[in-house]
């Protein structure tokens, strides 16, 4: 049992290196940078980079829907202080209460901005998948460490994790005042606690890391578990969807179709790497990145081989 002590182990360094800064240039205020996606439904586009200081941790996608009686936030932003912005441009754009604040899994860049709105009052319900507070509490601090090491106290000590109250056990619907948002918790895909949520009014779908466009997709949980995700999803009758990096489209289910090649050119490499009797070096070594143009490939890819080849050795 010594190979997959290893895989685990080699897999652990990569996940930490994922929390890492990189070298790009600091982004604009969110607070100025909202745009309409759909009537009643604002977004925020964070860039195409790894979550670090260079970029204040204003890397993922987040989102404010507004209903007749309160409003929703998806996935919060990377830091506190990226959360202070978001709800500064949510005040602008509506006086209504914040009743919910859901987060599409536990990664840090999706949940770190929900310690802004947590002092709010009234305070509004912090939602997630079922599995999400056991993540945030597995992996909670050590994302908290890289914050502090790579952010400095300050961004550390005003941010802190914000676990949900109100948990998805598989469907839930909530209303935000003539708006219902339709929420399903996944099987184990990108991570172990992926959530979507579908605005039935404009049927906008807000799939958080489900889905990465122009950006390389992210194994964290199980690359068959995301594949049969993606096969379900295609049915769906979606009007547009907001992935978690990248840009919005109305394209569907054709947005998924860069990310599914991918995902399963990985998988048949992978197997076949296996069926050869490579070592797991030897694999991250052979297999090269479909590259359809993505950004973040060579700071993703060898961590994606790592991850299905712990997967999949044993299947």
């Amino acid at each position: 049992m010594a190979r997959p002590r290893r895989v685990a182990a080699a897999l652990g360094l990569a996940l930490a290196a994922c929390v890492a800064g990189c070298g790009s240039p600091p982004t604009a205020d969110v607070s100025s940078t909202l745009q309409t996606l759909a009537p009643g439904v604002y977004i925020h586009r964070g860039p195409l980079e790894e979550w670090g200081p260079s970029n204040g941790g204003d890397v993922a996608n987040t989102a404010v829907v507004i209903g007749s009686r309160c409003a929703a936030v998806i996935d919060s932003g990377g830091t506190e202080a990226v959360g202070r912005q978001l709800l500064a441009a949510l005040r602008r754009l509506t006086p209504l209460p914040v009743c919910y604040v859901i987060n599409t899994h536990a990664h840090p860049d999706h949940v770190f901005g929900n310690a802004a709105f947590a002092a709010l009052q009234p305070a509004p319900r912090f939602v997630g998948h079922r599995r999400l507070p056991a993540a945030l509490a597995a992996r909670g601090p050590t994302y908290l460490n890289a914050l502090r090491r790579d952010f400095g106290t300050d961004a550390a000590a005003s941010t802190r994790l914000v676990a949900p109250d109100l948990l998805v056990e598989d469907r839930l619907e909530l209303d935000l005042g003539d708006r219902r948002l339709s929420l399903r918790a996944w099987p184990t895909a990108h991570t172990d606690a992926d959530l979507s949520v579908l605005d039935e009014a404009t049927r906008t779908l807000f799939l958080g890391d489900l889905l990465f466009v122009d950006h390389a997709p992210v194994v964290d949980g199980r690359l068959k578990g995301w594949l049969a995700v993606l096969d379900e999803l295609r049915g769906w009758p979606v009007e547009r969807v907001l992935p978690g990096h990248g840009a919005p489209s109305s394209d569907w289910p054709g947005a998924l179709d860069a990310q599914q090649r991918y995902l399963q050119t990985l998988q048949a490499d992978v197997r076949r790497a296996l069926k050869d009797g490579l070592t797991l070096s030897q694999a991250v070594a052979r297999i090269a990145p479909d590259r359809p143009g993505w950004r973040l490939l060579d700071a993703f890819h060898a961590r994606n081989v790592t991850a299905a080849y712990a997967e999949l050795e044993w299947e």
